[in-house]
């Protein structure tokens, strides 16, 4: 298997991931949906994929949160609690090599993720390049920190503020 088709699958992998817990857990207040209701009092990723599969194979969440039923919230506050997509998977490691490089398929997804198009990830990955130092500080950054100090390199350059400005 290609080091490309690895850092793309493990993207999706770690976003999908992200996404169905995201909305298992917080969407609608802790505890909202058919699948939560189900699977009440359970733990383990088995009861939180099934929850997740219940509430939104069947629309129940969404009808909940519209109708102020089956335990939805839309004034609850959305929260997110796992770990960075970037820590995940060691991605943040190939995005700093990369980066540091001036080259390579995890800079190249990070810039898709970011929303760069094609046209203009040859100047993010030499602007990143450039800027190296800015984005990696201390050589110990989260994923969160890494995602705010590219996004503030972006915003000072011409060509790609457009692309920080935009939710990634």
């Amino acid at each position: 298997m290609t080091r490309s088709l690895m850092v793309n699958g493990a993207l999706v992998a770690v976003l999908g991931a992200a996404s169905m817990f995201a909305q298992a857990d917080q969407a609608g207040g802790n505890g909202c949906g058919w699948g939560n209701m189900v699977f009440e009092g359970h733990n383990g990723l088995a009861p939180h994929l099934l929850a997740t599969t219940t509430n939104g194979t069947s629309g129940n969440a969404t009808f909940g949160l519209t109708s102020g039923t089956n335990g939805c919230n839309k004034d609850a506050k959305l929260g997110y609690g796992g770990k960075s997509m970037f820590a995940m998977n060691g991605m943040l490691d190939n995005i700093a090599e990369d980066m540091a490089s001036g080259k390579g398929e995890a800079l190249d997804a990070y810039a898709v993720l970011l929303g760069v198009e094609a046209q203009d990830r040859e100047h993010f990955a030499n602007v990143t390049h450039q800027h190296f130092a800015e984005i990696f500080t201390q050589g110990k950054e989260s994923g969160e920190q890494v995602y705010q100090n590219t996004l503030a390199v972006m915003e000072r350059d011409a060509v790609l503020a457009r692309y920080a400005r935009q939710p990634a």
